[in-house]
């Protein structure tokens, strides 16, 4: 098999969607590749991440490449959690405070930055629909960032999110208490939950 036909394979398998350093891990050439990425058409999504010209393209998964330490959050969160009717128009993410998202705003991401100590809490995989695995905040941890942001959203997709979430059975009311100290929203977190429990 050569280099061409080997690529082909490493594409196929990770759904049209390749990386340089797969390629260099199967051990293939750069220069093999980048003759390949040329003759195939492939296009340049980000740093070191190439798409098949006839792969869908998971945005939520090239988000994830171009920036790995992003972390879909807030009403992007909530869709992954079914807890939302709508899907989201743009993306949000979270980063750690210090991190310089202005490219990533350049293309419509809404980004909200944490300190590096709490940009962990919570973070859990999910698929996209598209199959693919992106990093995500867990239900109790996405509340809590609503609530924290509930300044730069529509109060109502705060409370559908609160009313869907308390009738889950699959809740953590604990782990959600511990998160709303940590964020500094128990207070305002408890006004709610008198009202919806």
């Amino acid at each position: 098999m050569n280099q061409f036909e080997q690529i082909d394979q490493l594409i196929k398998k990770h759904g049209g969607i390749i990386q340089t350093f797969q390629v260099l891990e199967a051990g293939i050439s750069k220069f093999a590749f980048y003759a390949y990425v040329k003759e195939k058409g492939l296009e340049h999504a980000a740093h070191g991440v190439y798409i098949s010209p006839d792969a869908w393209t998971d945005s939520m998964y090239l988000l994830h490449l171009r920036c790995e330490q992003a972390i879909f959050s807030h009403e992007t969160a909530l869709f992954f959690h079914d807890l939302t009717d709508r899907e989201p128009i743009w993306y949000s993410v979270t980063v750690k405070t210090g991190y310089n998202p202005s490219r990533l705003r350049e293309d419509g991401v809404q980004v909200y930055t944490v300190k590096k100590e709490l940009h962990e809490v919570g973070v859990i995989t999910a698929k996209t629909p598209f199959g693919h695995t992106v990093l995500v905040y867990d239900m109790e941890r996405t509340i809590c960032d609503l609530l924290r942001s509930r300044s730069r959203m529509e109060i109502q997709i705060l409370q559908n999110a609160l009313k869907q979430y308390v009738r889950r059975k699959d809740k953590n009311l604990r782990t959600l208490m511990q998160y709303a100290a940590m964020f500094h929203v128990e207070k305002l977190l408890r006004q709610y939950l008198e009202v919806l429990l």
